[in-house]
């Protein structure tokens, strides 16, 4: 079962004093590449954060926030009385002005504000690990989901290539008896021409432009594609990897095929296989 690299999970907590809540947002990368967006108060867990998401999402962009919402009649930050009027009364002695006006001044001053630092007990840090785990869970649902519409879009691709190909092999009897044929009028008004020779010639060339093998060859790998998306594994890169393949046998029946109504599958066939590598780099 493929999942894509895409998705978003969500959890909320209530504790005591404050809401939280924990978001975890994925796109596509070719490693895991992680963003966070923290409250300091947390900012010494990061490491530990960062080392679960990677564990469980394995690969993708994520952007990792979490946001609090206080709820209690505490802050983290307090005025300092002492020196708030310290500064009102120096400002009083250079210019007589609204009271209130200076005050909003004074605050802003240094030292105006002092911070209390929080500390976070095991219990709320437990707590927040078990809601992570849950926004990733939520998450890895959500990539599940989208990777059920891109394994059916797949499914799709590959059984029009076959298709394709199966329109191909049932044009080669036809196409070699032309080439045959224009081959032969080709010669026909050439005199002294050895007719040994000339189907040696004929026969060798011929042989260049069977695409025998390379029909063996892109059906193998399509099969190969189909049993790697149903297998219990999420391979993105083998998958991207056989799709590489897959285009290769088909080039190769594009450059042999010498015959219009055959090329033009082959370049139905490019563009099904071109949908296919766009969506194959959204999964994991």
């Amino acid at each position: 079962m493929i999942q894509s690299m895409t998705g978003f999970g969500k959890s909320v907590l209530s504790l005591a004093d404050k809401h939280i809540s924990i978001e975890i947002k994925s796109l596509n990368s070719k490693s895991i590449d992680i963003n966070t967006r923290i409250p300091q108060v947390y900012r010494e867990k990061e490491l530990d954060f960062r080392k679960l998401i990677a564990e469980q999402l394995v690969r993708g962009k994520v952007d990792f926030s979490i946001f609090i919402e206080n709820t209690g009649t505490q802050t983290p930050s307090k005025i300092n009385p002492n020196i708030v009027k310290s500064y009102i009364e120096q400002m009083r002695a250079i210019v007589d002005g609204d009271l209130t006006e200076l005050l909003k001044m004074a605050v802003r001053m240094p030292d105006a504000l002092q911070t209390t630092s929080e500390s976070i007990s095991e219990e709320e840090l437990s707590v927040i690990f078990q809601h992570i785990n849950l926004a990733i869970a939520d998450l890895q649902n959500f990539r599940t989901q989208e990777g059920k519409v891109l394994e059916k879009d797949f499914v799709l691709r590959i059984n029009n290539i076959n298709r394709l190909l199966q329109e191909v092999q049932g044009l080669d009897e036809e196409r070699l008896a032309l080439i045959r044929e224009r081959l032969e009028k080709a010669v026909a008004d050439i005199q002294n021409v050895d007719a040994n020779r000339f189907e040696q010639e004929l026969i060798f060339y011929l042989e260049k432009l069977d695409i025998t093998e390379e029909k063996i060859r892109l059906k193998k790998h399509l099969d190969y594609f189909l049993e790697t998306l149903h297998s219990e594994e999420s391979n993105g890169r083998k998958l991207s990897f056989i799709a590489q393949e897959i285009g290769r046998e088909v080039n190769t029946l594009g450059s042999k095929a010498n015959f219009a109504p055959m090329q033009q599958l082959v370049v139905q066939m490019k563009d099904e296989l071109e949908k296919i590598k766009e969506q194959v780099l959204n999964v994991l």
